[in-house]
């Protein structure tokens, strides 16, 4: 469960803490007509990077320009955490990220392993974010959107958004 205090006290390193608990959020490329993919996250906090893994003939791959930018979202897996985070993507075949986030789920993907000629990865360098984090007590939440029906001009306390800058 997402915590409303931690939103406020250190929303950053929440944010990296959901990015790294979710098997997959969806990545898509900036200003292009091309509907956002699943794709799974391997977060630098350090760095404010995403990795990901993907293949060289990959229709995103072909749609990355220099400059390109990208936005990432994700859900928590308790459904009470949403980020949208944005920067500049590229690809960097880097071969000590593919080293470094390797698994045996990443090697089903890929017959010729970390040589696989056409793995590549995707360095996504998050330069803003925006999160929404609402309460996970269904009591509160009951309780917020009956004040809310009983005034119009009361809007249901459910949560917190933060915008978040990182360099």
């Amino acid at each position: 469960m997402a915590s409303l205090s931690e939103a406020q006290e250190h929303p950053a390193r929440q944010l990296w803490d959901q990015v790294n608990d979710v098997h997959a959020g969806m990545l898509g490329i900036s200003g292009l007509d091309m509907h956002m993919q699943p794709m799974a996250p391997h977060a630098d906090p350090t760095t404010n990077t995403i990795w990901f893994y993907t293949k060289t003939d990959a229709d995103i791959v072909r749609a990355i320009k220099p400059g390109s930018r990208a936005h990432f979202c994700v859900i928590g897996k308790d459904h009470d955490y949403h980020a949208c985070l944005a920067g500049v993507i590229e690809v960097r075949p880097d071969p000590s990220k593919i080293e470094e986030y390797w698994s045996s789920i990443i090697a089903a993907w890929y017959d010729g392993g970390k040589k696989d000629p056409k793995l590549t990865m995707l360095s996504l360098h998050v330069d803003d974010a925006e999160i929404w984090v609402s309460t996970g007590n269904k009591l509160k939440f009951g309780w917020e959107i009956a004040k809310a029906n009983l005034d119009d001009d009361k809007m249901p306390d459910v949560g917190i958004k933060r915008h978040l800058q990182f360099a």
